[in-house]
């Protein structure tokens, strides 16, 4: 069973992710914050993390730390940045860190399922990334 990570600090779409990708057959973890996101990678293989760029008021709202961190600890994780905040500039930066894909809030959870599925399906990121 593959292993999906969501990181958003709105509980409604934790919630809402969770529900749908575990009815079609995935493993949900939900963190709403950078600390608990960065507990889980540490802890946890993901094969698919989904994360949006602002999470809240915490110490360090900057999704690209997750990002980053993600690579460092299992590069072969696939990402999906998923914001209402995105601009060329932060998709740029976003695919620089790692990101493989970059939607726009909202996005029905049918679209980011076929992104995932395509994401799995597709050959595995190269280990070694240009910063």
């Amino acid at each position: 069973m593959p292993r999906l990570l969501v990181v958003d600090d709105e509980e409604s779409i934790c919630f809402s992710m969770s529900e749908y990708f575990s009815l079609h057959g995935f493993k949900v973890d939900t963190a709403r914050d950078l600390e608990q996101a960065e507990e889980l990678i540490d802890t946890t293989p993901y094969q698919v993390v989904i994360q949006d760029l602002r999470l809240g008021m915490t110490r360090n709202p900057d999704g690209l730390d997750i990002i980053r961190r993600i690579q460092e600890r299992s590069p072969s994780t696939r990402i999906i940045v998923l914001t209402a905040y995105g601009s060329t500039e932060m998709e740029d930066e976003a695919r620089r860190c790692g990101a493989d894909a970059f939607l726009r809030k909202p996005k029905p959870l049918s679209q980011v399922a076929q992104v995932i599925q395509g994401l799995i399906e597709s050959p595995p990121k190269q280990a070694a990334r240009s910063a």
